[in-house]
């Protein structure tokens, strides 16, 4: 309305009439002393409107007291429990966790010790066959040296008495010579052979 009656007013500056001080006061909810008016209250601070200002009180902290025992309360309470059953299932995740993983640690633990048996097992099983087999061609070696050693031996022994059938042969003709040319001696052969005979018997 001010701003209407400026706008009509602006060809006479002089013709503006202004509402008084008291009401544009008024008008913005401010308390002016005014020269000539009484000084006024703030409405708070007015003991008029105590009663009032109690009765909205009590209404605001009731309104208040049912949202927030109706809303805001379960609301908590519910992202609590949900935050308490959350970190229990965490926690029964980690102990079920805990408790594999110490299975899996006895076991490998089980399967290391049953490992490291079975390699000395085997270690030992390797080590006797080893010696078993060493033990079987040393025989068989000797048994081979054995048998060579025997053949060697009728080998000689065949030889020997062939070398001796000669011997006696030779021995019967030089003999013979010896008596015939330089002992000038007419002997038989067997005279000689039975001298021979005498002497290596």
């Amino acid at each position: 309305m001010f701003v209407s009656q400026a706008l009509a007013q602006t060809e006479n500056p002089d013709a503006i009439d202004l509402p008084p001080a008291s009401e544009t006061a008024a008008a913005h909810g401010e308390t002016i002393a005014i020269e000539g008016e009484q000084e006024g209250v703030f409405p708070p601070f007015n003991s008029e409107f105590f009663a009032s200002q109690l009765l909205w009180l009590a209404i605001t902290f009731g309104v208040f007291y049912l949202v927030l025992q109706k809303v805001i309360l379960p609301r908590i309470a519910g992202v609590l429990e949900n935050r308490r059953d959350r970190i229990a299932l965490d926690l029964e995740a980690a102990e079920r966790m805990k408790s594999d993983a110490d299975e899996a640690q006895a076991a490998y633990e089980q399967e290391l010790a049953e490992a490291r048996d079975r390699s000395h097992k085997i270690a030992h099983e390797a080590r006797d066959s080893a010696r078993e087999d060493a033990e079987q061609e040393r025989k068989r070696l000797d048994r081979q040296l054995d048998e060579k050693l025997e053949a060697a031996q009728t080998r000689i022994a065949e030889i020997k008495a062939e070398a001796m059938k000669d011997v006696g042969v030779i021995a019967e003709d030089t003999a013979e010579t010896i008596l015939r040319e330089v002992a000038q001696l007419d002997v038989s052969r067997e005279e000689v052979a039975g001298a021979v005979s005498a002497v290596r018997s």
